[in-house]
Parts: C-alpha cells; structure tokens; sequence
C-alpha cells in the first residue's frame, strides 16, 4: 500500500519540496516529470496544479495534498483540511485577496459595481461572494495577466491575489475590498482519512510539516554561565515555555539552551556575554514540534 500525495505545481511547488525536504523527505524530479520520486517507500508522489488539488483529493485520486484554502472554496471541494501550513518564501504568512480598480476609478464600493465587470481566475468565489451580497456583477476568467484588463480598461475591476499590495500599487490600481484570505493547506480525501494506515501517514506528514514551519525564523541557543550569574541570564531568554538548565561537572556552573527569534540573535548575544554567558553556540533549526 502507498499513500498517494500530491505535490502542488507552481508557485507552491519549490517551497513544498524544500518544506518536507527540512520535515525529513528528500523529493527530487527533473522539469519533465509529474512523477517526483521521495525517498519514502510508504508514498507515491503527483506534480498537480493547486487549481486542481482538491478536485483531485475528493475524487479519490490521490489521498493527500497541498494547495491553497482559496482553491478549496473556489471548487467546493468536499474534503479534510487536516492542517493549516502557512508559509512563503520568506516568511510564514498568508495572502489575500482583493478586489481592485484603477487608481482613478470612480468606483469605491462594492455597490458601485453594479452590473460592471470583473475579471479574476477565483470565478466562483467572486461570483458567490457578490450573489450573497444582492449585487448584480459579470465575472470573467482571466488566463493571466490580470492586472493589465484593469489597468487596460478592458474591465471595471479585478479580483486578484496579493501578499503585500506592492504590485497593485505599482500599477496604480487601488483596493477596494479584501475579499478572503489563504493559506496553504494539507488536505485530504475522506476515506484514506478513514483508513488506519493511511490516517497515521498523513498524521506523520502533518507533525513534521509543522514542526519545519515551527522552526522557521528561530535558532538554538547554547551557554555556559556561572551560578552567580544565572538569574541575570534566564532574565535576559526568551523561550518557547523556558530555558534548559543542567548542572556542569562543576557545581558553579550551568549549560543553558533555549530557542529564539532569528531576529533577536544580534541583539541577544552581546547582552548575553555582558551578563557572564560563556562559550555560546547558535545553530540552526529544522523542526521544532
């Protein structure tokens, strides 16, 4: 038996692999393959669009996968969200999307968009979100370069998806709404959720994955301090509850380790060695569960 996992192809797709690349699972392909191999017997891995995922985990298809909370609803997809993974390329955080017209536009609520158009690839999201709301809208799908209808005039406003509203902003549009907010998500297909087996696979899957998002923007601490001046130095950590101590082969002194913000290294340590720390090590985490 194989747990069948999807691999989501895109803009999610490098930032997957080195995801289970830090939970423990080296998976490697060459441009030209939907098949990557992993290092995993127990799986079978697919290359598929996260547009798609999770049509493809309801069906049965695969059993587990990864893509985005706004393709779920885009697809009312009936499935098991086992685990929210928020994370990018630099940092964990989640996106959104937004309703945007031209900086100029007269446009400035959602009432104003009576019988307009709107263009998005999320064309069933929108379409629902503006039924719910009694407002009459045409939507469109757009193959891509959504930014430039709007911009071009070819529609009243888009809905598109952003992280920090730098692109709008550079092609002077303006936001009217967010409309939802996304993540990325490990989902699964009802009855391998229902299998022992393949439940306990995907629970491994999900433990590690977050503890890799766990781990990211924090390193490992490492001290040596005098008994004298350990309460000055427990002041100064941060923890995730506290900091370990232990006793060294002499009774005067303690090994302290704790994990920190990668961000406050800098600060940290200088204080650290001004309050009597000794012999500090800082190393990097791959998961922290």
């Amino acid at each position: 038996m194989k747990l069948k996992l999807g691999i989501p192809k895109g803009s999610l797709e490098s930032n997957t692999v080195e995801l289970f690349k830090r939970a423990g699972w080296r998976i490697s392909y060459d441009s030209r393959s939907y098949f990557p191999d992993i290092d995993d017997e127990d799986i079978s891995c697919t290359l598929v669009r996260a547009q798609e995922m999770s049509k493809y985990v309801e069906d049965g298809t695969l059993d587990t996968g990864l893509t985005g909370k706004d393709w779920i609803m885009e697809n009312n997809s009936d499935i098991v969200v086992v685990q929210d993974l928020i994370y990018s390329k630099t940092s964990p955080r989640e996106a959104r999307w937004v309703l945007v017209v031209r900086e100029d536009s007269p446009i400035s609520s959602l009432e104003d968009l009576e019988g307009k158009k709107i263009s998005t690839e999320l064309v069933n999201f929108t379409r629902k979100y503006f039924e719910d709301k009694n407002i009459n809208v045409h939507v469109e799908f757009s193959w891509g370069a959504t930014e430039a209808k709007v911009v071009e005039g070819l529609v009243d406003a888009i809905v598109e998806v952003t992280e920090t509203g730098s692109t709008i902003r550079a092609n002077k549009l303006r936001i009217i709404r967010e409309l939802m907010k996304t993540n990325t998500q490990l989902i699964a297909n009802h009855d391998a959720w229902k299998d022992p087996w393949k439940r306990r696979k995907i629970e491994q899957i999900r433990i590690l994955l977050n503890g890799s998002l766990g781990a990211m923007g924090k390193v490992g601490l490492k001290l040596n301090v005098s008994r004298a001046n350990l309460e000055r130095i427990v002041l100064l950590l941060p923890s995730l509850k506290a900091p370990t101590i232990s006793s060294l082969h002499s009774e005067d002194w303690f090994a302290v380790e704790t994990v920190v913000g990668k961000n406050a290294v800098r600060d940290l340590i200088p204080l650290l060695q001004e309050a009597g720390a000794e012999g500090i090590i800082e190393y990097s985490l791959n998961k922290v569960i």
